[in-house]
């Protein structure tokens, strides 16, 4: 296998709303109440409720120089038109040899956090309804076998995300976003059984459920004067937490076919989190009552029903037996600062080429496809899937860095390395 030979699906990427689509989708009895895009003395902003809030370009930096992956875009003349434009990302993906995308949203949080914090209800219920309706018909419906759907879902009420994820699962819908820790945000636990019949119906449909990192538990700062760098090298495996979590579950028993996938958690963690788990088992299993069935270990749980992701994960991909080569998919995390865009294949292809052909199939896009229904080279045909056959199509896609588009300037001391405190402030003011 050659790079250019790679047919690369992204199962963590996201989208940066555009302006007019709760107008567009709302239901006509909420018209007027939708949330919109304001202008505002830093330049846009979403209005929700009749509040500003942060999320209109979070961290939409892709196609920007290094030194301003700080700047914090707050209009949408100051991003890539591919965050928030369809026509233009599918441009972006051909350029970066990616074929497909799933993506999580951005202003409304990753699993919908800021409309599940709604007051009015009903609105809530209204404007995620809008969002899936937007996201199915016009985001990932114009490009088919191109993008992968991904519901929000109502989750302060059971009954209504059963119902919001069959509506979405007759639409072809096999991902939905939910919390890696509801409890966190005042839900019911993981553990609780009023989540019952949403387990059921997700193994029945064959839905993935996607855990982002930071939909409830969230990588701390560990103080104000802490190196940014610092926090930011701790946010993939801050999941590790809620991922244990899940991993002791009781519903697996009772859901063989159920599967979750820990979103933008990365896989280089995983075997000592494996290994460690399997001695907790053996070492105080006798007392914990805790038992997996079947005579299975906790490692055997994890790779029969857990899904990970990686973007750049050297030692991961050298340990892929102890991580479980079938469980194992890629990202590319666009727009985000950790986004190789537009040579993610490069990126990828050092990580992978001394991997046997079949493996980086699995990895790159057949393990993907197969958890989550999704099957692009049965509409497009192989030949026109690959890294190459993409960038063939790409042919005016400018891949010029675009400096200074503004942003919010964090005006950072060059004399010290940037702190946490430095990022609350640019986060407080946007």
């Amino acid at each position: 296998m050659q790079l250019e030979d790679m047919i690369l699906v992204s199962v963590d990427d996201h989208v940066n709303e555009p302006p007019d689509m709760f107008k567009r989708h709302i239901s006509p009895k909420f018209k007027g109440q939708e949330p919109h895009v304001a202008v505002t003395e830093h330049g846009q902003a979403w209005v929700i409720e009749g509040n500003k809030v942060t999320g209109l370009g979070l961290n939409a930096v892709v196609g920007r120089p290094k030194t301003e992956y700080g700047h914090e875009p707050t209009s949408y003349d100051q991003m890539r038109k591919g965050t928030y434009d369809i026509h233009a990302r599918i441009g972006d993906m051909n350029v970066n040899g990616v074929l497909g995308s799933l993506n999580f949203a951005a202003f409304p949080g990753f699993a919908g956090n800021r409309f599940i914090q709604q007051k009015d209800k009903a609105l809530a219920l209204a404007t995620i309804q809008a969002y899936n309706d937007w996201h199915i018909q016009d985001w990932c419906g114009p490009y088919p076998g191109r993008m992968i759907p991904l519901a929000l879902l109502p989750m302060w009420d059971v009954g209504l995300t059963i119902a919001e994820t069959t509506r979405m699962a007759d639409l072809g819908c096999r991902a939905v976003s939910f919390s890696d820790n509801p409890a966190l945000l005042g839900l019911a636990s993981i553990h609780d059984p009023v989540w019952e019949p949403f387990w059921s119906l997700c193994e029945e449909r064959g839905i993935v459920i996607c855990c982002h990192i930071g939909t409830g538990a969230r990588a701390e700062y560990p103080s104000d004067d802490s190196p940014i760098g610092s926090w930011i090298t701790a946010m993939p495996i801050s999941i590790a937490n809620s991922a244990a979590d899940w991993l002791f579950a009781t519903f697996w028993k009772r859901h063989p076919k159920l599967r979750m996938a820990l979103s933008e958690g990365g896989i280089g963690w995983i075997p000592y989190f494996l290994e460690r788990a399997d001695y907790v088992q053996q070492q105080h299993g006798a007392w914990t009552n805790f038992d997996f069935g079947d005579g299975q270990k906790p490692s055997d749980v994890f790779r029969k029903h857990i899904i990970t992701c990686f973007i750049e994960d050297d030692f991961g991909l050298k340990n892929l037996d102890a991580v479980g080569v079938d469980n194992v998919t890629w990202e590319c995390d666009y727009p985000h600062s950790d986004c190789m865009w537009p040579k993610s294949p490069e990126s990828i292809w050092n990580g992978v080429k001394h991997l046997p052909r079949d493996v980086i199939d699995k990895i790159t896009h057949l393990n993907m496809m197969r958890d989550f229904g999704y099957d692009p080279i049965k509409i497009l045909g192989r030949e026109n899937c690959t890294v190459g056959a993409l960038r063939a199509q790409a042919g005016g896609v400018d891949i010029a860095e675009q400096s200074h588009l503004g942003g919010l300037n964090p005006n950072f001391d060059p004399s010290r390395p940037v702190t946490s405190r430095d990022i609350k402030k640019i986060l407080a003011a946007v």
